[in-house]
Parts: structure tokens; C-alpha cells; sequence
């Protein structure tokens, strides 16, 4: 008897669960599938954050003393176009017509007239030359 009423209380139990139970409603979360579109960013970012892969044909070789001296040779560059910048314009920000020598490069500012000035760059190891036009109209 005491086995019946414990079968009979648990499917009342059952019986009472099942009845306040609600649906069960799914819900996308990624936008391509119908989720919310605010929730793009945060999916990109986690899955970066997951990913570990790196693309072997990507990978640098250059070593430590490379990657030095190519920061090194920018730097110097940039010193001396610097120095060579202020040769060819004064104060206000004008180009200076003339030429300007430095140990590899030939500069030549040349007045085109019509407010319009040419810059030629002549290396002198190679000869080779680039060029290139400024407006300088007031």
C-alpha cells in the first residue's frame, strides 16, 4: 500500500509539473541566422579571440637585428628629410627655387610659373630620377 501511494504522489507531482511547464521557443543568436544584428560584434570578437591559427605564409623571418636596422635606416631617413625639407622651404612654408645636394641626392626646385613649382629628385648613385608638381597658388 505504502508503494501505491508513493507512485500515485509522484505522477501527481509529474502530472502538476508538466502543467505549469511553457514552451520552449528558440531564439537565434547569430545575425546570419535571424539573431539580433547588435550581436555581429560580439560574435567576431570572441571567435578573434579563440583563434590561434597563424598562416605560416604570413610568418616574418627577419630576426631581431634585421627589424632594427630597417627601424634605424627610417629614422635616419626621416632625420635627413627633415634637414633636406628645411633647405628647400623657409619659414612661411614656401618652396625655395634651387638646388639642394646631400650625399645621395640631388634636389631641384624649379618655378613653373603660373603658381605651380616641379620637384626633381636625381639619385646619384644610379641616376635615376623622380619627379613630382605643387601647387603653390595663393
Amino acid at each position: 500500500m505504502r508503494s501505491k501511494s508513493i507512485i500515485v504522489l509522484m505522477a501527481t507531482a509529474l502530472i502538476t509539473v508538466g502543467a505549469n511547464a511553457a514552451s520552449l521557443v528558440y531564439t537565434p543568436v547569430n545575425p546570419s541566422f535571424g539573431g539580433s544584428p547588435l550581436n555581429g560584434n560580439m560574435l567576431l570578437n570572441k571567435a578573434e579571440a579563440q583563434n590561434d591559427y597563424v598562416d605560416p605564409d604570413l610568418i616574418d623571418e627577419a630576426n631581431a637585428l634585421e627589424d632594427f636596422n630597417d627601424r634605424l635606416q627610417r629614422a635616419l631617413l626621416t632625420r635627413l628629410t627633415r634637414a633636406v625639407t628645411s633647405s628647400i622651404v623657409d619659414e612661411a612654408g614656401n618652396l625655395i627655387e634651387g638646388e639642394t645636394e646631400t650625399s645621395d641626392f640631388i634636389i631641384f626646385v624649379d618655378d613653373l610659373g603660373d603658381g605651380s613649382m616641379s620637384v626633381t629628385t636625381t639619385d646619384k648613385a644610379t641616376g635615376e630620377t623622380t619627379q613630382f608638381f605643387v601647387d603653390v597658388a595663393e
